[in-house]
């Protein structure tokens, strides 16, 4: 039997370091064993997916150095690697399983729904659905589908015992039937959800070995239920943990950076972000810290992982970057600099910013520190002095540029533009915090160029940070929160 991982991530935002570290422990794990490693796109998401994401998500990957054998771009024998693109298989698998009896259409409402829900907290239960449309008869089912009322297909679920199953690193698990919900396996629009996608495509992609994070060791017993449906083997399954923020909360954009892109603008070489993440739960035989992907694979063992939650630390990963660019050459060091912002494209995205408004050569580096390099904060005062509220601008900003799709100066002038006169405010006055946390001082080259140009990743972050500086108290940022609900509303009518 041929050893074969996967990583399938959603192309629904920036390409998250998470990815980058299951990726590499998939790819590491097959490599080990002479296998193949495989990629695929969970892009059922309709309204959030985008090209623009796969692309981001293919660029990252192979910056980093990850290659797989088959995907959506390189095809392969079992494509498509889309799952949008698989829609008549999920049907056809989905239609069997009702056709069994293993599965249900459901014609509950969401206000059904949710008032069961709540009847089911008040009394301390746990919440799952009730069983209510499981028992429907042939005849009422055919007429309802028939006069086209809304239904998904859910699946059936004992009530009574367990669902054992062994994992490869946490050895076996047991979780009761009855904390284990019905779920929907298609939803109303025809689309699957991740549970029955993520069983069918797994089988008819002969996926061996599935190691993904450990937040889906609860959904084993829905996708082990799934497998037995259908006569299956199920693959080996192995929950990695967590990546943690410092104070060992899960890894999260409000606490840490966690695109890949940001680590690549701010200048960590990819193979000093690979050997991070290595590091990150799993050790060599030798216990050195400086190792490559290669060397990784060549030692790869699951005994080797660490069970507890590994923390991502920037200041350890700037420390490592550090011990990578002081083992390179001068030379090599030279094209490294090259490769990350001296070079060509990067400049002609500045000729535009800086030229008229230079008079010697030497008056670029004050103009473009902020730019190549990460800026000074000025303190909490700086941002109180001025008579725009600083934390609402900037957290609202923050807020909007998370769902921004197009990255480009108009799209960006268009958010602050209905910020400011939703809170009444000049656009000058609006904008002035926003100098601040991006540039670090009042003054600097066109706010909107200088996001275009240092990317959503670094703008968002130097945003975050500057709400650090500020200072937001839990009850400040629960009332900044519902202000931000509030113009969201506005915008709607």
């Amino acid at each position: 039997m041929k050893v074969r991982t996967r990583i399938a991530p959603s192309p629904t935002g920036d390409p998250h370091v998470g990815t980058a570290y299951i990726a590499l422990f998939n790819w590491a794990f097959a490599t080990r064993h002479g296998g193949e490693f495989i990629l695929r796109l969970e892009d059922t998401d309709a309204a959030r997916s985008t090209k623009a994401s796969e692309q981001k998500i293919f660029s990252a990957l192979r910056w980093l150095g990850i290659s797989w054998v088959e995907g959506p771009d390189l095809g392969g024998p079992h494509g498509a690697y889309r799952q949008s693109e698989r829609l008549p298989i999920y049907r056809r698998h989905v239609d069997q399983l009702v056709a069994n009896g293993d599965a249900f259409p459901c014609f509950c409402t969401t206000e059904r729904l949710d008032a069961m829900r709540q009847a089911q907290q008040a009394k301390g239960e746990t919440t799952r659905y009730d069983g209510h449309c499981q028992n429907l008869s042939a005849e009422e089912v055919a007429a309802r589908i028939q006069a086209g009322e809304s239904h998904v297909i859910r699946m059936r679920v004992p009530t009574e015992g367990v669902c054992a199953f062994d994992d490869l690193l946490r050895g076996r698990i047991e979780i009761p039937w009855s904390q284990v919900d019905m779920q929907v396996l298609l939803k109303a629009d025809g689309f699957p959800t991740y549970h029955l996608a993520v069983v069918v495509d797994d089988y008819l992609m002969e996926i061996t070995h599935v190691l993904r994070g450990e937040e889906w060791i609860n959904s084993v017993p829905k996708h082990q239920l799934l497998y037995r449906y259908f006569g299956w083997d199920m693959p080996a399954h192995a929950h990695l943990p967590l990546l943690r923020n410092p104070d060992h909360s899960k890894l999260s954009k409000r606490k840490n950076p966690t695109s890949i892109n940001y680590y690549r603008d701010i200048g960590i070489l990819p193979e000093a972000l690979l050997n991070y993440l290595g590091m990150m739960g799993w050790s060599m035989p030798d216990e050195r810290e400086i190792f490559s992907a290669r060397d990784m694979a060549e030692h790869f063992e699951l005994s080797r992982i660490s069970l507890g939650g590994p923390v991502f630390d920037l200041d350890k990963l700037s420390w490592l970057n550090g011990q990578y660019l002081r083992a390179l050459s001068p030379d090599a060091f030279g094209d490294r600099i090259g490769r990350w912002m001296l070079n060509r494209d990067k400049l002609n995205a500045l000729i535009p910013l800086i030229q008229q408004r230079t008079g010697r050569l030497d008056d670029l580096a004050p103009q473009l520190d902020y730019l190549l390099g990460n800026r000074r904060l000025p303190d909490a005062a700086a941002f109180s002095s001025n008579k725009a509220p600083a934390a609402q601008i900037i957290d609202h900003t923050l807020r909007s540029l998370e769902t921004l799709g197009a990255w480009e100066r108009n799209a960006i002038f268009n958010v602050c533009k209905s910020l400011a006169d939703h809170l009444g405010l000049k656009l000058k006055d609006f904008l002035q915090p926003l100098f601040l946390a991006i540039s670090g001082r009042e003054v600097s080259l066109p706010l909107f160029d200088s996001m275009v140009f240092l990317g959503s990743d670094v703008t968002r972050v130097r945003l975050r940070e500057a709400l650090d500086v500020i200072g937001v108290s839990k009850k400040a940022a629960k009332e900044l929160e519902k202000n931000y609900s509030a113009f969201l509303a506005a915008t709607r009518e």
